[in-house]
């Protein structure tokens, strides 16, 4: 225990050299890794009880012996019904709902209105992320002000609420009869908190154009990662498309524009967060498409996901005591309050208009909206906050936006190609 401070207290200046800004050097607690060792332990103080306990109910066999007012609970918990469904084409997604006899003008007003949420939902959620993580509250003529630094705050912030809308769906909806054991959840649920935890650390050494360029570059470690989990295999337009988006995407890193501010200087640490990011994504979204081989629907993977995102955040913030500094931050500057208030409210109705969006138009249609969204926040980024963007790097995000519709484009001619295939002909997952 307190040895650990001191192995981690020299490597801020050994990654590579970088400049890391004052503001972060305070102390060796401030450096991103330290913090990361911090929450990985807490997360550990609950899943490894959580792993002996379920070890210990399958061992003892407990299905066949257990008794009580626990034994449903412990049933959903570790058992679950193991009843699972013929896995659906689109693995996350469910079949998309045919318009009933509706006319044009009706289904371009919900195009409109899809598109409308979508870009307003997570363009918001973009401006108010880099807002909170990158700007000073309170600075007055005398006061500099400070900086909210606890991104695993912002994470549970998301998460409650969206366990919250979730729930409430749930409840007021009817749903298939739930069938995975509810430990399975966690795995999702752990990587998708680290992912977001990096997403947010990194906009403390990258740019937010920088961040989303690489997240729009997620499907190569996606195709990486469906080949060592769900070993799929992929069509040469995907590789193709996957190159093109390397090569976008380093075209922009590696271009350099004049009088660079230091908020636009991608660092070592950024590079290594983002690279974090889309690791713990990759495996999140191959996890829940294996999940889905269960009979369940997308609100209640929302929510049993969610379950353990709020247990796990909250566990670690009450061991750090980080979440009564995160509650005085809060009350001290009302702004930051509203804008991680508006932010979660931004992450939850996105997540709604995502799953209404794919259920009417397809999951095309709904690729589409948010490639364009990722420019949309590139652009809106640069105007608001003054990134610089070279001649170069505006070419690489061309080219990785060009790629991804060429992604759009093919795959919705493979599915036409696949609805003609004989019956005995399986066609090449995808991505």
């Amino acid at each position: 225990r307190f040895c650990l401070p001191l192995v981690l207290a020299p490597l801020p200046v050994m990654a590579t050299g970088e400049q890391i800004p004052p503001a972060l050097q305070d102390s060796w607690g401030d450096f991103w890794l330290f913090r990361f060792f911090v929450n990985a332990a807490g997360y550990a103080s609950i899943v490894v009880p959580g792993f002996l306990l379920i070890q210990y109910f399958k061992r003892r066999n407990y299905l066949e012996t257990g008794r009580g007012i626990c034994f449903p609970v412990i049933k959903s918990c570790v058992f679950g019904s193991e009843v699972k469904s013929v896995h659906q084409e689109d693995g996350s997604l469910p079949p998309r709902a045919e318009p009933t006899e509706s006319s044009t003008t009706r289904q371009v007003f919900k195009l409109l209105f899809c598109a409308a949420g979508l870009q307003a939902s997570y363009l918001t959620w973009g401006v108010l992320q880099e807002r909170v993580m990158t700007r000073t509250y309170g600075a007055t003529e005398t006061d500099p002000g400070e900086k909210f630094t606890d991104s695993q705050f912002l994470v549970f912030m998301n998460r409650i609420l969206a366990f919250t809308v979730a729930g409430l769906y749930c409840a007021l909806t009817k749903q298939p009869r739930h069938g995975a054991p509810m430990y399975k959840y966690s795995f999702a649920s752990l990587s998708n908190i680290l992912s977001s935890w990096c997403q947010y650390e990194a906009l403390k050494y990258i740019s937010f154009p920088t961040q989303v360029l690489a997240k729009a570059s997620k499907v190569i470690p996606v195709m990486m990662m469906g080949k060592l989990v769900s070993r799929k295999s992929y069509e040469y337009w995907e590789y193709l498309t996957a190159a093109l988006i390397s090569v976008g995407v380093s075209m922009f890193l590696l271009s350099s524009a004049p009088n660079r501010h230091m908020s636009t200087v991608t660092t070592f640490s950024g590079i290594v967060l983002l690279g974090g990011y889309i690791i713990f994504d990759s495996f999140t979204s191959n996890w829940q498409d294996a999940l889905f081989t269960y009979k369940m629907s997308p609100v209640q993977m929302m929510f049993g996901v969610n379950v353990f995102s709020c247990l796990f955040t909250v566990g670690s913030l009450l061991e750090q005591g980080a979440l009564l500094e995160s509650i005085h931050f809060m009350a001290r500057h009302s702004e930051f309050t509203a804008h991680a208030v508006l932010l979660s409210v931004c992450s939850a109705c996105g997540q709604l208009f995502i799953f209404y969006t794919i259920n009417q138009f397809g999951a095309a249609v709904f690729t589409i909206i948010m490639t364009l969204r990722q420019a949309f926040a590139i652009l809106l980024s640069c105007l608001i906050y003054g990134h610089a963007v070279t001649v170069v790097g505006g070419l690489g995000v061309a080219v990785v936006f060009v790629a991804l519709f060429l992604r759009v484009y093919a795959r919705s001619r493979m599915k036409k190609r696949s609805k003609k295939l004989p019956p005995g002909d399986t066609p090449v997952q995808k991505v």
